[in-house]
């Protein structure tokens, strides 16, 4: 039986929407005071542009371009760096398509990535991206770990965790306030019905259309409560915000003990995605 902890951190960053090189200086100086010991950091949502919400393919296009390859480079050499994975998604661009693309990056530089399913309509989503088919796996450090993207987490059929295949669920998003009750419901339904650890995260900030973002992030527990602490450093960032981290501990040897004493997941129904 696997045993060791994993010790998680949350970034609820403020977005500055458009400012790639903002974004990735504000990274790299939060992960100054991100705790030694942290396993594995969980950025917003397409955490180097905001969500593009009402702009154009070419436009943007034009901002992802020349920064892309570079936004990689620079995520590998910060989780290096700090010995630890980063989380998160972004804007990627592949064969002429664009993505909402995931990530997930290891301190020995392997990455693995999965796109977004459910683009999100009511904003145009669809229109200008295209959308993946799986989500994003991976096992790091002993844990099994799936990351799904924003709207995504409304969808439980997308979300199921069969045989207990990921120990840890990653939502990350841009989330506007003005709906955060229904994200902030599904997050702890999320746990409980997949028995596992959800570690989400939203954006702070002000979009291209006005909609406020408050961070609103969670870490839970298996049975759907709220076990993050949040720690403020008292050290103004140049966008006049507080830094604030979320932080657990996220412990195996619970986990293991409460899926044997209670294996609701055994009385699960089958099912088949259709893609």
């Amino acid at each position: 039986m696997i045993t060791k902890d994993l010790n998680v951190c949350l970034y609820p960053m403020k977005i500055v929407w458009d400012n790639i090189d903002y974004n990735l200086a504000d990274l790299k100086r939060t992960l100054e005071h991100v705790h030694p010991q942290t396993d594995l950091l969980i950025l917003p949502e397409t955490f180097s542009t905001g969500f593009p919400i009402g702009k154009d393919k070419e436009t943007i296009v034009d901002m992802i371009s020349e920064k892309q390859d570079e936004t990689f480079e620079q995520l590998k050499t910060l989780s290096n760096r700090h010995n630890l994975a980063i989380a998160g998604s972004c804007i990627y661009i592949d064969q002429q398509k664009l993505y909402n693309r995931a990530f997930f990056i290891e301190p020995n530089g392997d990455m693995t990535f999965a796109d977004k399913r459910h683009l999100f309509t009511m904003a145009g989503e669809d229109k200008i991206f295209s959308c993946g088919n799986k989500r994003l796996k991976i096992r790091f450090r002993g844990w099994n770990i799936t990351m799904v993207t924003c709207y995504d987490i409304r969808f439980p059929v997308w979300n199921r965790n069969v045989s207990n295949e990921y120990d840890i669920l990653i939502a990350v998003a841009n989330w506007p306030e003005v709906r955060i009750t229904a994200w902030n419901k599904l997050l702890p339904a999320r746990a409980i019905e997949n028995e596992a650890y959800v570690c989400a995260v939203n954006c702070k900030g002000t979009d291209n259309k006005g909609f406020s973002y408050d961070g609103s992030s969670m870490i839970l527990d298996f049975k759907g409560k709220e076990i993050g602490k949040e720690i403020t450093i008292e050290e103004k960032l140049e966008n006049s915000t507080t830094l604030a981290l979320h932080y657990a501990t996220l412990s195996r040897t619970k986990l293991d003990s409460f899926r044997e004493k209670f294996p609701a997941y055994k009385d699960s129904d089958s099912f088949t995605i259709n893609l």
